[in-house]
């Protein structure tokens, strides 16, 4: 996924004893009333791990988890309004949602902790990333985050600004924009394998501990290891990121020795069913595959529980660990659309985790209809319910809302047709077509002749309906645009040979330079080329032509892309090797606009790359 630059910063040292970033104190949880008219808990994924009998005077606790919110204040639209067709998210609704399952565990003499599983911003719509995501974060302390791990996401604009973020005050650039100061996060962000190269100290705590009637728990926060190959280097130098599994087991065993037996793994990382479940909303896990199984596999026993994130899926699991017993292992998707409640009971002899269970409800924001159905203005745009607003979270929502809305309003160009972002059987999408178009169009004067896109870096499509605003059919406004391309990327152009241009594209594909993942890029007009997944690495990529012409492997040409790519990003390493480079004023997101305002646009018609194989 494509990433902002970083704004250089110097990388914040750490230097705390180990064990002393183990003591992290408890934080106040988030209380207020239940609205009455909260509907029935939509419930999906259920499981149920028992480790034995529960003794008489266990401890029963309840934890609530999300994950990847990406800075979803407003409720999705679009196709993804929707989980199992029930239109859902929108931060005023998750609010009313915690709250109401808070309130249910409480009835039951549950004390509940609230976590997340990263990706809390980041890829965020413009309300939250105009802001660099101070609202994100000062909404999650609004409806009572506790704990939450660390994801890739966090990175986009460089560890220097997950700390200011995470410790507060204003942004060395753009300062206190809403003109109120920012505090940073209440809650407690966990950065267990993310160190310090120089001292070898996470820049963050790395575990968090948690009192429930008087018996410890221990939280372990870790991202992907593979995060350096999908944010942008630049902001990550001073910084390295360790193995999940061994670094999870390092600190459970400090963990341990603190007497801490119960203890849950807040990981950015995850998986899927493949093929999903016949039923909607019913997970048995049974072809349950990704990086989080063998993660998991190696995971010490006292990891009871695992919540997860990254894959924007919904599951809730149980997977071996390395003692062969089981962990239950969650997932709440994407967009604060759901909410995992997790009951469980803690043995207060053993201090041990005794019985989990685990369900995904949806954070529902609609009118029903008599006969059920959900109420709509429009196809595919749905009523929202009053009735399930939180007014606190509603409230510093719409102080942001207001502010941004002369900007992402604005009218910037037309479009024909609706242009997405699908991908075709060739992996060409006509978003992409369009981007890498804007992109060679915005740097003419640097000479530029090919332009390639990072398929992560397409976040939206553009549709040709009117949205929300007040603009007509056809019409694209700034917060759509920026929807699309919102991670502010610079624009370069560098010089490549024929040779490396054509060994870039052979790292689309794994087993060649490094790349271990699929990626094909999106490519501008008159360029072309031809690829076949069946051939060795290195010899997939055939007939580059621009402009008719044949490819010269010993001639030089100039390409642009964003700076995360330039910089090695997506496992593109190649295209570090460029020389000559030049940057392009603005960001990626201003070259979309400065196009789409040219002259109305047409969806672009991804076949410039032929698939042979």
């Amino acid at each position: 996924m494509s990433q902002p630059r970083s704004r250089g910063r110097v990388l914040r040292r750490l230097a705390v004893p180990a064990l002393a970033l183990a003591l992290v104190g408890a934080l106040p949880i988030a209380s207020g009333p239940t609205p009455a008219a909260a509907s029935p808990t939509t419930n999906l994924t259920p499981i149920s791990i028992s480790y034995g009998h529960s003794p008489a005077g266990s401890v029963r606790g309840n934890f609530l988890s999300y994950n990847d919110f990406h800075g979803a204040i407003d409720p999705p639209t679009g196709s993804g309004a929707t989980v199992n067709g029930t239109p859902a998210g929108g931060v005023e609704y998750l609010a009313t949602w915690l709250k109401k399952l808070r309130a249910e565990a409480r009835a039951e003499g549950r004390k509940t902790t609230t976590v997340g599983a990263g990706d809390l911003i980041g890829a965020t719509p413009l309300v939250s990333a105009a802001f660099h995501d101070e609202p994100t974060i000062e909404l999650m302390d609004q409806i009572g985050l506790d704990i939450s791990s660390v994801g890739n996401h966090e990175f986009d604009e460089g560890v220097d600004e997950l700390l200011r973020l995470n410790r507060g005050g204003c942004h060395p650039v753009d300062g206190c924009q809403d003109g109120d100061g920012f505090a940073g996060a209440k809650f407690t962000y966990l950065a267990a394998n993310t160190v310090d190269k120089r001292t070898g100290l996470p820049i963050l705590p790395p575990v968090a501990i948690r009192h429930v009637g008087g018996v410890p728990v221990g939280f372990v926060g870790v991202t992907l290891e593979g995060t350096p190959g999908i944010v942008n280097p630049a902001g990550i130098t001073k910084v390295e990121f360790k193995d999940e599994v061994e670094t999870a087991n390092k600190w459970a065993a400090r963990l341990k020795l603190l007497g801490v037996r119960a203890m849950v793994l807040l990981i950015h990382e995850g998986g899927a069913q493949s093929p999903p479940p016949s039923t909607p909303g019913v997970s048995d896990c049974a072809n349950f595959s990704g990086p989080i199984v063998p993660i998991v596999s190696g995971l010490r026993p006292e990891f009871g529980l695992v919540v997860s994130g990254h894959t924007h899926r919904f599951y809730s699991c149980s997977l071996p660990n390395s003692s062969g017993a089981h962990s239950v292992v969650t997932s709440a998707g994407t967009n604060g659309q759901l909410i995992t409640d997790i009951d469980y009971t803690l043995d207060r002899r053993t201090g041990r985790f005794t019985e989990i269970t685990a369900r995904n409800v949806i954070a529902e924001n609609g009118v029903r209809n008599p006969d059920g159905s959900w109420q709509e203005t429009t196809p595919g745009s749905y009523v929202r319910n009053p009735d399930l607003v939180d007014p606190g979270a509603k409230a510093l929502a719409d102080k942001y809302r207001r502010a941004v809305a002369p900007i992402a309003n604005r009218v910037i160009g037309r479009i024909t047709g609706d242009i997405v972002r699908d991908v075709q059987p060739n992996q060409e999408s006509p978003m992409g077509d369009v981007i890498a178009d804007a992109q060679l169009a915005w740097t003419t004067a640097n000479d530029a002749q090919i332009a390639l896109m990072n398929p992560g870096g397409i976040r939206a499509s553009l549709p040709y309906a009117a949205s929300a605003g007040d603009e007509d059919p056809g019409e694209v406004t700034y917060g759509e645009a920026f929807t699309v391309q919102p991670f502010n990327n610079l624009v370069v152009t560098q010089t490549l040979t024929g040779a490396q241009l054509k060994n870039v594209l052979e790292q689309q594909f794994p087993g060649f330079g490094g790349q271990t993942t699929q990626r094909v890029l999106q490519i501008s007009a008159g360029f072309t080329y031809s690829y076949d997944t069946t051939k060795p690495a290195g010899e997939r990529v055939s007939d580059l032509k621009l402009g008719g012409t044949p490819i010269d492997p010993a001639a030089s040409y100039r390409v642009t892309t964003n700076d995360f790519l330039a910089n090695g990003g997506d496992g593109f390493t190649t295209l570090r090797e460029g020389t000559a480079r030049s940057t392009a004023p603005g960001f990626d997101v201003d070259a979309l606009v400065a196009y789409l305002g040219a002259a109305p646009v047409a969806p672009g018609p991804a076949n410039r790359i032929t698939r042979l194989g």
